[in-house]
């Protein structure tokens, strides 16, 4: 191995240390920090158990200038004015000693905060970037969207998001003039089991689902007004907010996406919250098939810079 290669090695390692230290630099910075800080707190309470000595001898000094201040036999060789001049440096002296035992503790700690409050500039300003990032990705979805409905038309455009087929399926149906059950082959539009972040299935893992068709639109229909009051008073509306009054569990993403509401209207949205209800068919564990309500929220994106 020559020595171009090991030198283009080296760089090469050292490339990737300095990438990976970049990456993890808020980690060791608040891990630094918090280590420092610990070791600034036993530094201090060691140089505590030194400072009676420095404060027992300040105070037997100036005892001293005291007492020779007072001595009448004294009064001509040391006056009042020497006094005070001796005062003014032994309380000088003291301060230092005092400023030199505490100086590695208070080092070390305004380095350990520095380090905490550096860790977490670097998260604000990637959280920033991601935040921007995520902006322009979901503006530029919903530019698609729109395309794709402005050609094709809602319903494709909600076939492709979220995978909706239709299929034939064999249901058993009753003659309505013998009173029988026969089967009968029906077309039905089947959603796929998994969405996208916002959109859910409104069903028996949300607690407040009942087994009646019926009584879900009625309480989802509720529920979206109550939702649109509830962002015209208070200006914004957070997604996990509306998961709450619907008793679906919140992700991380629902907590910083959501609904802004101006009254003069809104550029990022809507202006109101639409569920996007849509009662499809899914597929059971069986084979078979059970009708579904789908909901397609149209949150705005995230809102927490908006508020």
């Amino acid at each position: 191995m020559n020595k171009n290669e090991i030198v283009k090695k080296a760089s090469s390692a050292l490339g990737k240390v300095n990438i990976k230290l970049r990456k993890h630099s808020p980690e060791l910075l608040i891990a630094a920090g918090v280590v420092g800080t610990v070791v600034s707190t036993v530094l201090a309470c060691k140089a505590t158990t030194k400072l009676s000595t420095i404060l027992d001898e300040s105070k037997g000094n100036i005892e001293t200038i005291h007492k020779c201040e007072n001595d009448k036999e004294m009064e001509e060789r040391y006056s009042q004015e020497d006094a005070k001049k001796d005062l003014a440096i032994v309380y000088i002296q003291t301060g230092v000693k005092i400023a030199k035992l505490y100086a590695p503790a208070v080092v070390l700690g305004t380095i350990s905060i520095a380090g905490i409050v550096a860790s977490n500039n670097i998260l604000r300003k990637r959280n920033v970037a991601l935040a921007a990032a995520y902006a322009t990705v979901d503006k530029s979805f919903k530019e698609y969207r729109s395309r794709v409905v402005e050609r094709f038309g809602d319903d494709v455009d909600k076939e492709l998001r979220y995978n909706i087929k239709a299929k034939k399926i064999e249901e058993m149906i009753k003659d309505p003039e013998s009173g029988k059950e026969k089967k009968s082959k029906t077309t039905v539009n089947v959603a796929a089991p998994t969405v996208d972040d916002y959109a859910r299935f409104f069903d028996k893992t949300c607690r407040h689902y009942e087994e009646n068709m019926n009584y879900d639109l009625m309480l989802l229909r509720s529920q979206q007004q109550l939702a649109n009051d509830k962002l015209v008073a208070d200006g914004f509306l957070f997604l996990s907010d509306v998961y709450d009054m619907l008793g679906i569990t919140r992700t991380k993403m629902s907590q910083s996406v959501g609904w802004i509401y101006k009254p003069d209207g809104n550029s990022n949205g809507d202006n109101f919250v639409d569920f996007g209800v849509m009662v499809v068919k899914r597929e059971t564990e069986d084979g078979g098939y059970e009708d579904a309500i789908l909901m397609n929220f149209n949150v705005d994106g995230p809102i927490l810079d908006l508020i």
